[in-house]
């Protein structure tokens, strides 16, 4: 029990800020492309509790790698006005998390040369271990969402590059598209097709800067 609240713990903090900025790049897209929208719902902060779903909170604590916010309004109707204006603003999610998975990998990198046997190595524990759990939500945030599924980014993404006529067809298939990313979540059948991909990414990351303290969590 101890070690599943050091984990929750150490874990809480990237995945509140992992999550923060996903939404709120969706929202700097759209106001960069003119919606107002998340500005005006106040949406556009770095505050994680104006982000916050429970259930996408509970769902990291059973799973231990993945969650997720409430969505950030966006009004289509606006950004489609631009050319794949719907798409830079679903793709700034996955991308923004990339770029911290990779901010996290570097300074994981940096700051786990302090850990082997020294006195800075006990005090950067923690900090190393979340920058470790930084990098992982990160990549697994940015992949998962670009799995081409109807609500999430990457289903938002094929349906802008689609010809109008089917990206049409595949919107009706949204009312669909939560069951089938709730069953990508709890079937086990699809971990081994998923995570090889997750630890690809995290692997080529973290390399040998993921001291072993890892495996004890």
């Amino acid at each position: 029990m101890n070690i599943d609240i050091a984990r929750i713990a150490l874990m809480i903090l990237p995945f509140l800020f992992a999550i923060t900025v996903h939404e709120v790049s969706h929202g700097y897209m759209a106001y960069f492309l003119g919606d107002n929208t998340a500005k005006n719902a106040g949406r556009l902060t770095l505050n994680p509790i104006a982000h916050i779903d429970p259930l996408g909170l509970i769902v990291l604590l059973v799973t231990r790698m993945f969650g997720w916010a409430k969505p950030v309004p966006v009004d289509f109707y606006i950004v489609s006005r631009k050319k794949y204006g719907p798409l830079m603003v679903a793709a700034a999610g996955p991308v923004s998390n990339f770029l911290l998975a990779v901010v996290s990998a570097i300074f994981l990198y940096l700051a786990a040369r302090f850990m082997p046997g020294s006195f800075m190595g006990k005090i950067a524990e923690p900090v190393v271990i979340m920058l470790y759990y930084s990098t992982m939500i990160n990549v697994v945030l940015g992949l998962f969402n670009l799995i081409p599924i109807l609500p999430l980014d990457g289903g938002r993404i094929l349906q802008n590059l689609l010809p109008r006529e089917l990206a049409y067809k595949y919107s009706a298939l949204e009312s669909w598209g939560m069951i089938l990313v709730v069953l990508l979540l709890v079937l086990e059948r699809f971990h081994p097709f998923l995570n090889p991909i997750f630890s690809f990414f995290i692997g080529l990351l973290t390399g040998p800067s993921a001291p072993s303290i890892f495996g004890r969590l």
